[in-house]
């Protein structure tokens, strides 16, 4: 099996004239399809909404897109919600689901009237102190322990997270809020990450749909939404079989019609907040070959290091590796693919099967569009690259600039070596 660039050969020489590679593209088209599909998937629930999680893709035009479509945006972070604020995403369109929270960061989503997502029992003092008042509406995040599904690594087993509050917790947090005047409340969870199954959601929804009832019974409380969180994945590997979003909200709807309905929970609104999925398959890292060697193995260096997408070197993740022109050669070398860092394990893939690849060979790095560009840092003074969207008509426009060497060095401007760094 393989996987399909969305990115020609040609196309890609055309875009490099232009801007050199290293750099992240991203596929409109793909984007929007798969926002519609998933927005389809979700229309039984008449509250539905997707809050896009910013952290895995932070680029403003893309985010944009997305709201085209209802998203909203799933924040963590203070410089999160600036950006959605900048693009005119306030008020309910905003989840924060943060932890080891400043305090100041409840406040400002809280101006901005978004929904605060309590990651601890403890957080409620908090957020009453940072807000003055605690809002109207909020959330509570659960954490069952234990073992829930198998998952790929990233995220621990749900006893060994974080993330969320036990049950104990969660009922006396319902009852705390309830009791200081608040009046709508969500339950949130996130239990795994990159699941290739479309049995993942239907299971975690049962599981909350099952809670819900029970803060119920034993505190009066109906939830108005209940946040499936993320954990859908994408399949990085050419011979994982891809999640059908179709079935999986069907699956969800199965069991919303089984366990709510019943108890009277029929109008709570389904809320999801994914990243990988709506993005990864749809972005690429391009970068070029340019240097290789012979010793104890094959090496191919490349223009793109662990600064551009750091999930192999973090993770061991896989990512697909196309070079393009070479689709339909034979696969006869094995070779390692690397960066420049001064780390060993700055590798995008090792001892991978693929065609002979020639000095100038342009490589696309499959599946990059989430947590490729946003979990970049700049170890060794290495710069990140531009992001550029491949729209729809088959034009490319520059979404977000190359840094320069300026750009590394402006934080120290408060010495005279900025000057003259800068200067030369």
């Amino acid at each position: 099996m393989s996987k399909k660039p969305f990115l020609t050969l040609d196309a890609a020489k055309e875009i490099i004239a232009e801007y050199p590679t290293p750099f992240h593209i991203y596929d409109e088209k793909g984007i929007r399809d798969n926002v519609k599909a998933l927005v389809d998937a979700f229309s039984w629930n008449k509250g539905y909404r997707e809050y896009f999680a910013v952290k895995a893709t932070p680029n403003p035009f893309l985010i944009k897109i997305l709201n085209e479509y209802g998203c909203g945006c799933d924040c963590s972070s203070e410089t999160e919600l600036m950006l959605s604020k900048a693009l005119g995403i306030t008020g309910e369109s905003i989840m924060f689901s943060s932890n080891d929270t400043p305090i100041k960061e409840y406040k400002l989503c809280n101006d901005l009237g978004g929904i605060i997502n309590l990651d601890d029992i403890t957080n409620i003092e908090a957020v009453e102190k940072a807000c003055g008042t605690l809002p109207k509406k909020m959330s509570c995040r659960y954490n069952p322990g234990g073992k829930f599904i198998l998952t790929n690594g990233i995220m621990d087993n749900p006893g060994d997270a974080k993330y969320g509050m036990t049950k104990p917790q969660i009922i006396e947090a319902y009852k705390i809020l309830k009791s200081k005047g608040v009046e709508e409340f969500g339950l949130h969870a996130f239990l795994a990450s990159n699941t290739v199954t479309n049995d993942y959601y239907p299971q975690l929804a049962k599981v909350l749909f099952e809670l819900a009832v029970e803060i119920k019974n034993e505190t009066g409380i109906a939830l108005s939404f209940i946040n499936l969180s993320g954990g859908i994945g994408v399949p990085y590997r050419p011979e994982e079989t891809p999640n059908d979003i179709a079935v999986i909200g069907e699956g969800v709807h199965k069991v919303f019609d089984e366990v709510l309905v019943p108890n009277g929970l029929g109008d709570v609104s389904i809320y999801t907040e994914l990243g990988r999925f709506m993005m990864a398959p749809y972005g690429a890292l391009v970068t070029t070959a340019i240097n290789e060697k012979h010793t104890h193995k094959e090496y191919i260096g490349v223009d793109a290091c662990a600064v551009n997408l750091m999930r192999p070197a973090m993770y061991g993740a896989y990512h697909h590796i196309t070079v393009l022109g070479k689709e339909n050669e034979p696969e006869t070398e094995t070779y390692d693919i690397t960066g420049s860092l001064c780390e060993n394990n700055d590798k995008f893939a090792i001892d991978r099967k693929l065609p002979k690849i020639e000095m100038g060979d342009i490589l696309y790095i499959h599946d990059a569009g989430a947590h490729g560009f946003s979990m970049g840092y700049n170890y060794n003074g290495k710069l990140k690259s531009a992001e550029i969207l491949y729209k729809e008509d088959g034009t490319a426009e520059l979404i977000r600039r190359a840094e320069t060497p300026k750009d590394y060095f402006a934080t120290f401007d408060c010495f005279d070596i900025y000057q003259k760094l800068i200067e030369e």
